[in-house]
């Protein structure tokens, strides 16, 4: 028997999403500085209103649905679900304003995109979109990047129990330091210290190859943020080809690769801890597909002689393949050139990375190398068990932050969630062929926006059919979130109806 949620439920979940409404909204004072320094009016006009929005919705939410209660599992899902979608449509206000985006369903297209850490765009003139606005669209990716309970977390939340619900419905498992709040915490620590340092590597690296120095820096933190959070979001709409720069795009690379390693491996870098880096199976499991995919992409760009020097083949294949499977989404190259040059074996080289993606407990999208590295280790354990005498004992462990013996129920939970992801891209495909698009260009876009990686072949565009949109908007959401916040909102409505 399916039980009906009781007022309290609902009580206590708008409370929650009250408080992460307010905190939106709150960051969005930052691009109200911005346009407030660059001299910005109706920009500045388009920001306020978008915090009176979260403002007035998160108040409603914390008077009416005012409680003491700590949050359970089911209600902390529900809020984590809920509260990437009041963000998408709370943060889609300031964009909508700009018009530069055709619709509010476009602006929401790209709130979510950006939030999701995706960066996937439907801007329209993004050359000439204000600095307030385009830093609105590269902050959503570091706040999105970090989780954006982790507002809640770091803000407003002081019990640990209902925190650590939220954290874990955000696609998140390890705490790094004994207590959630304090882990929320460091998250935001390191990845400030980050965005200091890549804001002024990328800035100095734009003055050196000709930039003004408030461009520059304007650039390297739009850059940053988008690169660390693995979203492929940047200032212009060339993407990283604008600025024609080897040095820049060997900058570009560290960042991504640092943004797609686990928090948890961070903080023991960050400890001295440097041959965990070696020992993980994150990180080794990572070096092997990466180098596995890199083989697949380098035959099918010889095979046509696409790039023949090998700067040039540094500099458009690995870059791609590198900021595919980091599922951050940067690209040197033009959309249409994935189908028109890259050729059928490259392009599905790099569909595999995009599905495959980074480290989990990062910003990074995808089905995640830890998954994929238990699924080796468990195939491993099972060719033995078959070589083996029937009475040996297998035992199969490995090496995660500490040695961990593997068991049943880690190899069911990563297969299952794998299997999730391989239905959302083929879904996402099925949709794209209704619409009208090629199989492969469809699989391709598909994958890029339930990844959460950003690569476009020419799909994504303003005049693409709504329903693609609302399909890219829905698979981002769910790439984000690993399914299971959004599988126990979608139990929560059934049992709403259905429940006695």
């Amino acid at each position: 028997m399916v039980l009906k949620p009781h007022l309290d439920d609902l009580k206590i979940i708008g409370y929650y999403l009250g408080k992460i409404t307010i905190g939106i909204g709150l960051f969005m004072l930052i691009p109200i500085i911005c346009a407030l320094g660059f001299k910005e009016v109706s920009p500045t006009f388009d920001f306020f209103i978008g915090i009176g929005a979260s403002f007035l919705l998160g108040f409603i939410l914390t008077r009416v649905c005012f409680t003491d209660k700590d949050l359970n599992w089911m209600q902390g899902m529900i809020v984590v679900s809920l509260s990437w979608l009041i963000a998408t449509i709370i943060g889609a206000i300031p964009l909508y304003l700009s018009g530069h985006w055709a619709s509010y369903l476009d602006a929401c297209f790209e709130s979510m995109s950006g939030f999701a850490t995706t960066g996937l765009t439907l801007v329209q003139d993004l050359d000439h979109l204000s600095y307030a606005h385009n830093l609105w669209r590269h902050l959503a990716p570091f706040l999105g990047g970090q989780g954006i309970a982790i507002v809640a977390l770091s803000l407003f939340v002081s019990g640990s129990s209902g925190a650590f619900k939220m954290y874990v419905g955000e696609a998140r498992e390890e705490k790094i330091l004994p207590n959630v709040i304090q882990t929320a915490r460091f998250i935001w620590i390191i990845s400030i210290i980050y965005l200091l340092i890549g804001t002024i590597s990328l800035g100095v690296t734009g003055i050196l190859i000709g930039m003004k120095p408030q461009n520059a820096f304007f650039h390297g933190a739009c850059i940053f943020m988008a690169g660390f959070d693995t979203a492929g979001f940047a200032p212009q709409s060339q993407n990283i080809l604008y600025y024609h720069s080897f040095s820049f795009e060997i900058v570009t690379i560290l960042i991504m690769i640092i943004g797609t390693l686990n928090f948890n491996l961070h903080y023991h870098l960050w400890s001295g801890n440097y041959k965990e880096i070696f020992k993980n199976i994150e990180t080794r499991t990572l070096i092997l597909s990466s180098t596995l995919i890199f083989f697949i992409v380098a035959i099918g760009l010889k095979q046509l002689n696409v790039y023949p020097g090998l700067v040039m083949f540094f500099r458009k294949g690995f870059f791609q393949l590198i900021s595919g499977h980091s599922t951050t989404g940067f690209q040197t190259i033009y959309a249409q050139q994935f189908i028109k040059e890259w050729g059928s074996f490259a392009l599905g080289g790099i569909i595999c990375a995009m599905a495959l993606g980074g480290c989990a407990c990062s910003t990074a999208g995808g089905i995640k190398m830890l998954r994929l590295g238990i699924i080796l280790k468990a195939l491993k354990e099972d060719i033995r068990r078959i070589m083996l005498p029937e009475k040996a004992v297998v035992v199969q462990k490995f090496h995660h932050i500490k040695n961990i013996f593997l068991d049943d129920k880690q190899v069911r939970a990563a297969l299952l969630i794998t299997l999730c992801y391989l239905v959302l891209y083929c879904v996402g495909a099925l949709i794209g062929m209704f619409c009208g698009y090629p199989f492969l260009e469809s699989l391709f876009e598909s994958t890029s926006a339930a990844a959460n990686v950003g690569f476009s072949c020419g799909v994504t565009n303003a005049g693409m059919p709504a329903i693609l949109k609302v399909t890219y908007i829905i698979q981002m959401w769910a790439g984000r979130l690993e399914f299971m916040s959004i599988f126990t909102l979608l139990g929560f409505l059934v049992a709403a109806v259905k429940g006695k």
